[in-house]
């Protein structure tokens, strides 16, 4: 099964590409190298609006993964999913049903609820792209997300090590994600949370993190 022509195109900093690094990483981190070349798209320098870029994904969008057969999936969730499916032994998916449900429920918790606002506020704020500051936008976007982030601090009230418990999950990958994107454009969100604190310095201490995360 193994697919050595497997190509990951990236940029180090966004969200997206970062979870997707972040997974492969922590699957590195667990004994699984999965056979994937990682290829940096400048989007500073606008290389994801480039034609060899918009005829792997015709949105412009990071990450991008090319398989064996020239074929391309574009979302991350879908990326990782694949990778989840292709190489089974170690997947960070859980084995029984129902907590396989809460795990999968949880990420998209922290993407659509967490992660995409933060990214709103990031460039509402201080855009790395160079977009104008929105103030009214970043204050929505931080009053949004008090309600997801006491949900996750409230799961990590019994103690648990990691999100969804003591192992790393997909959805511990999307938040770590979201949070190096505010840390680069020196934003913190989580305020008085000192679960989620805790969690945040717990996950950058491990190696799949210090393989991946630059901020």
């Amino acid at each position: 099964m193994n697919d050595p022509s497997m190509k990951l195109y990236m940029v180090p900093l966004a969200p997206n590409p970062t979870k997707v690094m972040l997974y492969i990483a922590e699957r590195a981190a667990a004994g699984a190298e999965l056979p994937i070349e990682q290829i940096m798209v400048n989007t500073l320098k606008g290389r994801h609006k480039e034609p060899e870029h918009l005829a792997r994904n015709p949105f412009g969008t990071l990450p991008v993964l090319e398989r064996g057969d020239g074929s391309h999936l574009i979302e991350s969730l879908a990326i990782i999913e694949y990778l989840e499916d292709r190489f089974p032994d170690g997947a960070l998916r859980e084995a029984e049903v129902e907590r396989r449900a809460r795990s999968r429920d949880l990420e998209r918790v922290v993407d659509l609820r967490i992660a995409v606002p933060m990214g709103r506020y990031a460039h509402a704020a201080k855009s790395p792209l160079g977009l104008p500051p929105d103030h009214a936008v970043a204050a929505a976007a931080e009053e949004g997300l008090q309600g997801p982030l006491d949900y996750l601090e409230s799961l990590l009230d019994d103690g648990r090590a990691l999100l969804t418990g003591e192992q790393a999950a997909i959805a511990d990958c999307t938040m770590q994600a979201a949070l190096q994107f505010l840390r680069f454009v020196e934003a913190d969100l989580l305020g008085d949370r000192p679960n989620l604190r805790a969690w945040d310095a717990r996950y950058r201490k491990r190696p799949a993190a210090q393989a991946v995360l630059k901020w």
